[in-house]
């Protein structure tokens, strides 16, 4: 059962959890609010002297993965995953925070909470609400610290200002945006970039070479004329945004630009930008409707892909974009499955080993010991006479284990006092602190298992292969299952062989096929699971 802590309650992490894999959930909320959630990572001065643990959203993560942004998720607003014993030396403090985004103060919140989730467990929550605060724009939420040992505290102190003035509290810099040239004046939205003297009427008018001319009033939705020299044809290039050209009308070509066109604004044919390597006052070659306008010298033509040029990059493009979607999957708990088929095991969680199938690690991180787990002679000899020999391996140590087989799809059940009864073929892996031993069926068994089942009972989670997704259907006294696809059933349910072999039938040249089937029978609660595949 989690603690419920009240501000400035303080306790070791060892009090509250032996692990060290730790998942904190913050939820916050207000009414037309928006709140940054981040953590920082501070030395034994209580600064942010390394701005790399700095975690938020534009920084998912420590060099070395100790502390991770992991989204919303179980009902928190933020969460995070911090891996205690993966912290660097130099990081003595954790700080959890929500800044408000935006206009609001703190006291807008409504009930809120920090926690922390250990194995599966929530082990401790910190609640809060609107009315501890006033015109207070950030909160620091919880802490981490090390004193001697790591700790946890319930902060749920205000602080005037919002991220920036947060960031500044803890000695990093904000980063200033670079300002604006000054003799130029930002050109309001669809207008031409600000030009010197008289704005050009058109970017493919012909420029006259000419003394410089008395200023012009700016034409209709342009920018205002600025009073500085002229640009260089370079600096227009680079400095003004880029301008689609309109599409031509149907029926033909488009003429080239009249000496004289209307001002940008007006009716007529909108300027257009310059492309680059083109000279300023150079018309621009248009194609007719449908056709590509050939390109400018030494360039390629813009190739189309779904509305959008080559070259211009799209949302969510790049190598970390294409790998997310494959990432570990840390949810704070023992056993996670980071697809269906592959599951991952937390060594560090719940202080037991794990006994998995030899050879179905895939991949280990951290101290992670493996070694050979043998079943006695007597072990052996019922494994050898029963089909439900296991050959097992021994994992232990401080880390993380990957394990699958064959691309077998993966289910971790977890039994709370109660049992399962499963063929040894389908079992990967499984807590040591579960008691399994050989039961025998009355009748045809599954296959491999011939008269012989696995039954595994007591507190745990023991990991079941299935090829494909398996089906859950509780016992009822009409329930039948094909022996060849039957892949596990809860303990108490009776089995019963059901034949519709026939003595009379063996006399004609062949049958359905279904002739041997298994019949469960128990109370209420019993359950039997079913692939869609015959061994």
């Amino acid at each position: 059962m989690a603690r419920e802590f009240q501000r400035g309650h303080k306790a070791k992490i060892s009090d509250l959890t032996p692990g060290t894999d730790l998942y904190v959930g913050v939820q916050i909320s207000g009414p037309g609010l928006t709140f940054d959630i981040s953590c920082f990572g501070l030395d034994a001065n209580e600064q942010l002297s390394d701005d790399r643990y700095f975690i938020f959203f534009n920084q998912p993560k420590s060099p070395e993965e100790s502390i991770q942004l992991l989204g919303a998720q179980a009902g928190d607003t933020e969460s995070f995953r911090v891996t205690l014993d993966r912290i660097p030396a130099n990081i003595h403090k954790l700080s959890f925070t929500a800044t408000i985004d935006g206009a609001g103060q703190m006291s807008q919140v409504g009930p809120g909470y920090i926690r922390i989730v250990a194995g599966g467990e929530e082990v401790v929550r910190y609640a809060f609400t609107g009315s501890e605060f006033t015109t207070e724009r950030a909160v620091m939420l919880g802490d981490f610290y090390l004193k001697d040992v790591w700790r946890f505290a319930a902060v749920g102190q205000g602080f005037d200002g919002g991220l920036d003035a947060l960031l500044k509290n803890f000695g990093g810099e904000v980063a200033e945006e670079t300002p604006a040239a000054p003799q130029q004046t930002a050109a309001p939205s669809f207008a031409p970039p600000p030009q010197a003297t008289a704005p050009a009427p058109s970017f493919g008018a012909p420029a006259a070479p000419q003394a410089p001319q008395v200023p012009q009033p700016a034409p209709s939705f342009g920018a205002p004329a600025a009073q500085a020299p002229a640009p260089t044809p370079q600096q227009q290039m680079h400095a003004a945004p880029t301008i689609a050209a309109p599409m031509p009308p149907m029926g033909g070509t488009v003429p080239p630009p009249a000496p004289a066109p209307a001002p940008y604004g007006q009716p007529g044919q909108p300027p257009q930008q310059p492309q680059f390597g083109q000279v300023p006052g150079q018309p621009v070659p248009v194609a007719p409707y449908g056709q590509q306008a050939p390109a400018p010298y030494g360039q390629q033509p813009p190739v189309m892909a779904q509305g959008v040029p080559q070259g211009v990059p799209q949302a969510g493009a790049g190598l970390q974009a294409a790998l997310q979607p494959y990432k570990e999957t840390a949810t704070g708990q023992r056993w996670t499955p980071q697809n269906q088929q592959l599951m991952r095991v937390d060594l560090t969680m719940g202080g037991t080993p794990v006994l998995a199938r030899q050879g179905s690690m895939v991949m280990y991180q951290g101290k992670v010991d493996f070694s050979y787990k043998g079943a006695g002679f007597a072990g052996r000899i019922v494994g050898n006479a029963t089909g439900q020999e296991m050959q097992l391996m021994r994992c232990t140590g401080r880390g993380q284990v990957f394990l699958a087989e064959d691309g077998s799809h993966l289910h971790a059940i977890e039994l709370q006092g109660d049992g399962i009864c499963v063929s040894a073929e389908s079992v990967l892996a499984f807590d040591e602190s579960l008691q399994h031993e050989v039961r025998r069926i009355e009748g045809h068994g599954i296959p491999g298992g011939a008269l012989f089942t696995m039954q595994f009972q007591g507190t745990g989670t023991v990991v079941v292969k299935t090829h494909g997704v398996p089906v859950v259907l509780p016992v009822t006294p009409t329930t039948f299952a094909d022996c060849n696809a039957i892949v596990a059933w809860s303990s108490a349910s009776q089995v019963i062989i059901s034949s519709q072999v026939r003595l009379r039938r063996n006399a004609y040249p062949g049958h359905s096929g279904e002739t041997v089937n298994l019949q469960f029978r128990g109370a209420p609660g019993n359950f039997i699971v079913v692939q869609p595949y015959e061994v």
